[in-house]
């Protein structure tokens, strides 16, 4: 089990600094990072108005090549505060992934932009923005996953994956497959 970086899962209430917060931190990043950037885009809870979430800005950024990415962001993005947690490779491969402050204040999420990733989670965050009663029932489970599950942030992230994969399912369309970053887990009641 991993735990929360911050103690116990906390979702707030939606807040309208957040998007203002996400173009500072892109600013930074495009100063630090240069041409190497492709482009970044404000992904997650936090990029969706309205949506009550954990106060984290999530940001992807895009590069040509993940094996420049590796050998020239670790240095510029620690100078920004950022940590690399390459144990998240064999979870997310493709991807490098970073985070802000203690408690979490940023997550940073750096591939290739035709990664399939990519397009998944712009997907998912365009849906969650055009379908308010989805978002809606989508901060009501967070909320009670997060009272659940307490500094579990494995178990409350695992929990969400059957409304994601629902969610997604239905922004795709009938007969195209969903792909997610976690596997369904099995169903399992939680004592």
């Amino acid at each position: 089990m991993q735990r929360y970086g911050g103690g116990s899962i906390v979702v707030s209430d939606y807040d309208p600094a957040w998007p203002a917060i996400f173009e500072q931190e892109r600013t930074s990043l495009h100063t630090a990072l240069g041409r190497l950037v492709l482009t970044i885009e404000h992904i997650g809870s936090t990029a969706v108005p309205g949506l009550a979430g954990k106060p984290i800005i999530d940001l992807q950024l895009s590069v040509p090549s993940l094996a420049e990415a590796r050998s020239r962001c670790v240095g510029p993005l620690q100078a920004l505060g950022y940590t690399y947690m390459p144990e998240y490779e064999a979870r997310l491969p493709g991807e490098l992934f970073f985070r802000k402050g203690l408690p979490w204040t940023h997550h940073l999420h750096v591939l290739e932009g035709d990664h399939p990733r990519w397009q998944r989670r712009l997907l998912f965050r365009d849906y969650l923005r055009d379908h308010p009663k989805v978002a809606h029932a989508y901060a009501k489970l967070k909320r009670d996953l997060a009272a659940a599950f307490a500094d579990d942030i494995s178990g409350y992230m695992n929990a969400k994956t059957a409304f994601v994969a629902a969610t997604m399912a239905e922004a795709l369309g009938p007969g195209v497959p969903v792909v997610l970053d976690r596997q369904l887990p099995p169903e399992t009641p939680r004592s």
